[in-house]
């Protein structure tokens, strides 16, 4: 059997071998050391973000700015529904309540009218609107910032998935009250691990850095008024990250190429009578297209459904995976509230991820469109 196609493989330039070995040599092998301050602050300067707190990963960002919007027991966050349960358990954490928002047609993501209806429902019980730039592509941004602005709650951006994406020519990460990166194995840049916290106040990422570092008291002994948390990232993945910020510009160029390529070949079977969808731009989105997804409903593309395309591809030894299924939909949030028409339910059902690294090479398009025409040409 040939080698297998990915979703999302890490893809390293192998400078950061070099990096790594002087990390270890210099014997910075702990939650501080020189390449996190070069790490955030290099992270900083590239996406315009003045205050950044290096995580472990995305979801402990999120937990920390969910602890700096004082969000407690009882209070109601507001949350993409559409998304990765790792956005939605960190308000678990502290003991508050998620209400879930389905998504809008163009972006897949947080409805902004169906966000202002959960605030009119919720009236001075809501802490925090978390929406999700899904896939990298930015959500509706200002009528989000809007809505939030109208009733004075703090926006956590979640931007795990978009980094290198912009809005209206600002990265994503940088137009709420807080944004949330990770640099999970499977992003557009990695360290292996690990994510970061971007606030608008140096004040608040002065607090996050405390709270990640168990709270810890600043005396010569271990004394603590407050429970913190071990959320501190590692010197030495914060190597592999300052060598990854490098190449962020060409992985973003790379990922880009892989969706028109996909694009292009979906198009010319759409042609000949398919009805092939994909998360769409306008003049203020530009999407680090960090996963190419489609929807295929069987009812318009003559019975082909996602999980007969699942199927083939994964008979050639090729991965592709469902599109989020929906957190109002999952076991452990089933009493939660809802507020949609259930469209991202429905993304769910006809919806595909398809390889997308950013080392794809024309032989690995072979082998994807090949297995890919078969099943087009035997459904014509």
């Amino acid at each position: 059997m040939e080698d297998r196609i990915f979703l999302s493989p890490p893809h390293l330039t192998g400078q950061e071998l070099g990096s790594l070995e002087e990390t270890i040599k210099s014997n910075w092998i702990a939650p501080v050391g020189p390449n996190l301050v070069k790490w955030s602050n290099d992270l900083g300067k590239k996406i315009g973000a003045e205050n950044v707190c290096l995580t472990v990963n995305g979801t402990a960002a999120i937990h920390l700015a969910l602890r700096l919007a004082n969000v407690s027991k009882d209070d109601i966050v507001l949350v993409q529904s559409h998304n990765h349960i790792g956005s939605v358990n960190p308000i678990v954490y502290q003991s508050a309540v998620p209400v879930f928002i389905d998504s809008e047609k163009e972006s897949w993501n947080m409805d902004p009218n169906l966000l202002e209806d959960a605030i009119k429902s919720n009236l001075g019980k809501v802490k925090a609107i978390l929406p999700v730039h899904i896939y990298g592509m930015p959500a509706n941004l200002d009528d989000i910032m809007l809505v939030a602005n109208k009733y004075g709650i703090p926006v956590i951006e979640d931007s795990a998935e978009s980094l290198g994406s912009k809005y209206d020519k600002r990265y994503t990460g940088t137009y709420g009250d807080y944004g949330i990166l990770s640099f999970n194995g499977n992003k557009i840049i990695t360290t292996g691990g690990g994510g970061a916290l971007i606030a608008q106040s140096e004040g608040d990422i002065k607090r996050a850095d405390f709270l990640a570092r168990q709270a810890r008291e600043p005396v010569n002994y271990y004394e603590h008024y407050e429970v913190g948390y071990n959320y501190s990232m590692s010197n030495v993945l914060a190597a592999i990250g300052i060598e990854q910020l490098k190449v962020l510009d060409e992985r973003v160029k790379s990922r880009r190429k892989i969706f028109d390529t996909y694009y292009n070949y979906f198009q010319a079977w759409n042609a000949k009578g398919f009805d092939i969808g994909f998360q769409l731009e306008n003049d203020k989105k530009k999407s680090n297209r960090w996963l190419t997804s489609i929807t295929i409903d069987p009812n318009t593309n003559n019975g082909i459904s996602k999980d007969l395309v699942m199927s083939l591809l994964e008979k050639s030894n090729i991965e592709s995976r469902s599109l989020w299924k929906p957190m109002n939909m999952q076991p452990v949030f089933s009493e939660a509230d809802f507020f949609g028409n259930g469209y991202c339910q429905k993304l769910f059902d006809i919806g595909v991820c398809l390889p997308s690294g950013s080392a794809l090479d024309k032989y690995d398009f072979d082998r994807i469109f090949g297995t890919l025409d078969k099943l087009f040409s035997s459904h014509s």
